[in-house]
């Protein structure tokens, strides 16, 4: 997120952090990183660095889930794992309030904008994590949720839908305008949404555990390796559900993944996760302008996320 949570001071979070993890903090820096969590570079008195994530989680458990997976690849060979650094009370995140928190180490490498890969190489090297990652043993997926194939805050899509809510703020009456707009081929992305997901559970069972995001973004080159970011995601789910965010558009990476694990790509399935993230993408800034907002740049950002998605998206 472009700016730090109201109700968290750094004051706050950095006692939370000397209490839960002992790490005396000497500076917290805010990072305006990545959209959808809060960053902090953490320097500790002994000059040690550290990477903190405060999220505000729909559901904290699923949450506590995806990071103890993070913890158990790492801790079975998965050094391509960015895991998070356990508590005091060996716990993989603190919850405080509303607020989930994580603190990993702090990874110097090359990192890199989303859907900017570098070129075949990049994407070979993310494929690879991604293979070990679904075929890591049954031990590292104890902790993890399955996919019920839901959009988060879908429910506020079909509200605002059939009728706008109030003014609540400056993106309010653009964002019900937009929607209005664009009203059909919403709902017949959604409907079409449902029956790929019910075409999807009809078929034989082929769920792996996935990252759910590993988009260039999340990759980072560092000096002894690739390393595979942002494990907030993570869910046993089919493996189109990361695939689709690394092939380039001719078919090279499905054919790559298909020859390494014998698993043929399922074309309906990719659609499936494309329209879920858009439509994820949706359902998030209109529960963002369906609700009391100030014009921040946050604000400002997820508008141009809501404005761009709903006037590209498609369905075959």
């Amino acid at each position: 997120m472009l700016t730090p949570p109201a109700g968290l001071p750094e004051e706050t979070l950095g006692a939370l952090l000397a209490r839960e993890w002992g790490i005396p903090v000497k500076s917290l820096t805010y990072r305006p990183v990545g959209f959808g969590s809060h960053h902090w570079e953490l320097v500790d008195t002994a000059g040690s660095r550290w990477f903190v994530t405060v999220d505000e989680p729909a559901d904290p458990a699923k949450l506590d889930a995806s990071l103890r997976v993070a913890a158990d690849l790492y801790a079975t060979g998965h050094t391509f794992v960015v895991a998070p650094v356990p508590t005091l009370a060996a716990t993989a995140a603190v919850h405080s309030g509303p607020f989930t928190v994580a603190v990993y180490p702090f990874v110097d490498g090359a990192s890199f904008e989303w859907n900017a890969f570098t070129g075949p190489a990049h994407r070979q090297a993310t494929l690879d994590m991604i293979i070990r990652l679904h075929t890591a043993p049954p031990v590292a997926r104890r902790h993890a949720r399955a996919d019920d194939f839901a959009v988060p805050h879908r429910d506020e899509v079909e509200a605002a839908l059939r009728r706008p809510g109030e003014p609540c703020g400056p993106y309010a009456v653009p964002a019900a305008d937009l929607l209005a707009e664009h009203r059909r081929p919403l709902q017949r992305v959604l409907a079409r949404y449902d029956e790929l997901v019910l075409q999807s559970r009809a078929e034989p069972v082929r769920a792996v555990l996935t990252h759910g995001e590993p988009h260039s973004g999340n990759t980072m080159r560092t000096p002894t390796g690739w390393r595979l970011i942002d494990w907030d995601t993570v869910l046993v789910s089919p493996p189109e559900r990361d695939l689709w965010l690394i092939e380039p558009g001719d078919g090279s990476i499905f054919a790559a993944y298909a020859e390494a694990t014998g698993v043929l790509v399922r074309p309906s399935t990719i659609m499936l996760f494309q329209l879920r993230w858009a439509l994820a993408d949706i359902a998030v800034e209109v529960r963002r302008f369906r609700r009391p907002h100030t014009g921040t740049q946050d604000d400002a950002e997820g508008w141009e996320i809501l404005r761009s998605v709903v006037t590209s998206i498609e369905i075959e």
